[in-house]
């Protein structure tokens, strides 16, 4: 007879594990192992609770005669937590209760009542893999003392013949989940960084968040500053339309929650939470489950990711992972849309600023090829735009290359620079400018702009000015010389007195220093206009000097000083300006008179 058995339990393993090696689908081999169990023991009903190496429930397959029943996180929990299950788990020991009225272990349901299905006798063994706990088994026969040793027995062997399978499955499909999860992201990101627009940015994030989570609804909002209100900015799916433009208050509700904790949330059932507020409502939508999820950048909550309703009944357990993985690509991507923003809008501005610039405006590349203009240029220099665009700097105006480098060095080095130049016209003109020279990145490329900047009617204020001046000067020299021939002839009419002749040799000396200051005006405005200020003879510097000295002795009288001339003997002939040479000497020995002390 133990032979027979033997050979009747090898026979019952061999097909065991013929069910359970085919499979590698967590569902289908915990399928087969109750189907298994219920076929060759007997029973009515089964179960087997699937757990994690942490030893919380992720799966787990009820039988009921030949149907599957589905099954809540709360049922799991209460069967590990409470239930004979529980004891197996803890123990990891098998357990047989004959009557499951007589045994605490036994968690009692509404349909163990006696006017219901009564009492049972149950079987619940541990499924352990190379020596990890990996489940439990558990059979149920509706008649009380049913099953016996041998029965337990005979659900431990198929157990641990199934306990590798079960194992091999879950690990599959936590693999399977992980791969789920990096492919959801890694389309994500392929998807929302394939675009910088705003708009379409927020729209591919909603877009990826539904496929991947099967979800009717999605929607995200963004905080502003500085109040810190969370306003949704788009959303999509089912009466999603009324959702963009509503505002949470800082801190509100289970969005607020998610934002302080910098950590998403998942509520499986919104009709048994009583934490869901109105705030927390979107209009329009009938919540049934809802998840949410923070929106990150660089360590810091920047909005929230909302998603609303999966198309299954409840959401995967690996839900919140992808929406936090999404959540964070949706950050840096949302924060790369602003700042692409900003700088379409700045470039937006030069362009504006560029093409309405009074002045005229040409952008060259490092070769002095010119590859865009404003209007203003176009006006100025009478060149079509199409023309401007073909020609090069230098066939506009004369560069100044020592400005600028000979190839552009010094612009390139960060430093401006301006000069004048000419700007030449298609009609053969030329019109004077101020150049200012820059290096600029335009169209994402590095360039050197040119500010062309009319300077006709200065240079036009410039020549009446100098022409005003000049006549000025010109027009004092008559008077001047007047009162210089009206000084000479008084000399000869007055009374040879002393006080007199003191005042007349002042008013000559005077006069002098006025004619020598119009003078030197003239040569000023002289050499702004290019022309040549000197006029050369032969002179014999002692006589130079002995005028000189003759001019300043009033000054030096008036400041107590004595003057020697110890310049008396014969000294050659010097060729110079005498005019000019005359007015050093005497500004020299003014100076000297001034900043010598007194006596």
């Amino acid at each position: 007879m133990n032979e027979d058995h033997n050979r009747s339990l090898l026979e019952l393993l061999v097909k065991v594990s013929r069910e359970v090696a085919t499979a590698l689908d967590l569902r289908t081999v915990l399928q087969r192992v109750l189907y298994a169990c219920i076929q060759y023991v007997g029973g009515e009903r089964g179960s087997i609770v699937v757990m994690d190496d942490q030893g919380k429930p992720v799966d787990a397959t009820i039988v009921y005669g030949k149907q599957f029943h589905d099954h809540t996180t709360q049922q799991l929990r209460d069967t590990v937590e409470r239930g004979l299950a529980g004891w197996v788990m803890q123990n990891r020991k098998p357990a047989l209760v004959p009557d499951t009225s007589l045994d605490d272990r036994w968690l009692r349901r509404e349909d163990d009542a006696a006017e219901k299905s009564g009492a049972k006798s149950a079987i619940c063994v541990p499924l352990m893999a190379r020596d990890r706990f990996v489940g439990v088994l558990t059979l149920v026969h509706p008649v009380p003392n049913t099953f016996n040793e041998e029965h337990l027995e005979l659900v431990q062997a198929i157990a641990d013949q199934a306990s590798v399978a079960v194992l091999n499955a879950r690990l599959y499909t936590e693999t399977q989940r992980t791969a789920r999860v990096m492919s959801a992201l890694a389309e994500g990101a392929a998807s929302i960084n394939s675009t910088l627009e705003m708009q379409d940015v927020l729209r591919r994030i909603l877009h990826q968040t539904m496929q991947a989570l099967q979800v009717e609804t999605v929607a995200l909002a963004l905080i502003e500053q500085p109040e810190g209100n969370l306003v949704f900015q788009a959303a999509a799916g089912n009466n999603s339309g009324n959702i963009p433009g509503l505002c949470v208050g800082a801190g509100q509700g289970l969005s607020g929650k998610v934002i302080r904790e910098a950590h998403g949330l998942v509520i499986p059932s919104v009709r048994q939470n009583p934490g869901l507020s109105d705030i927390d409502r979107l209009d329009g939508v009938e919540m049934r489950a809802l998840a949410i999820a923070p929106i990150q950048l660089h360590g810091k909550v920047i909005g929230v990711l909302e998603a609303v309703n999966p198309i299954s009944g409840a959401f995967d357990p690996d839900a919140l992972v992808v929406m936090t993985g999404l959540g964070n690509l949706a950050g840096t991507t949302i924060d790369n849309s602003k700042l692409f923003e900003q700088l379409q809008n700045a470039h937006r501005h030069y362009r504006e600023l560029f093409e309405d610039s009074v002045d005229p405006i040409l952008i060259t590349d490092w070769e002095g090829k010119v590859v865009e203009v404003n209007r203003q240029a176009v006006t100025l220099s009478g060149y079509t735009s199409d023309q401007l665009r073909t020609m090069s700097i230098d066939q506009l105006h004369e560069v100044s290359w020592n400005k600028v480098g000979m190839n552009f060095e010094i612009v390139k080095g960060g430093e401006s620079c301006n000069y004048e130049s000419g700007l030449l016209r298609e009609d053969g003109g030329t019109i004077p400018i101020e150049v200012y020279v820059r290096h600029v990145e335009f169209d994402d490329s590095e360039s050197v702009q040119w500010i062309l900047r009319d300077i006709t009617s200065r240079k036009e204020l410039d020549a009446l000015r100098d022409d005003m001046t000049s006549m000025i000067f010109h027009d004092l020299r008559s008077p001047l010389g007047n009162i210089v021939s009206s000084l000479e002839m008084m000399s000869t009419m007055i009374p040879n007195d002393e006080t007199l002749n003191s005042m007349l040799n002042i008013a000559r000396n005077s006069t002098g220093r006025i004619q020598r200051l119009v003078n030197s005006l003239l040569d000023i405005n002289r050499l702004e206009m290019g022309q040549q200020i000197t006029d050369q003879h032969s002179i014999d510097p002692v006589a130079l000097i002995r005028e000189s000295l003759r001019d300043v002795e009033p000054s030096a009288a008036a400041r107590q000083h004595t003057l020697a001339n110890r310049a008396l003997s014969v000294l050659p002939l010097i060729w110079v300006d005498v005019d000019m040479i005359y007015r050093v000497f005497v500004n020299l020995l003014e100076n000297a008179i001034k900043f010598t002390p007194a006596n």
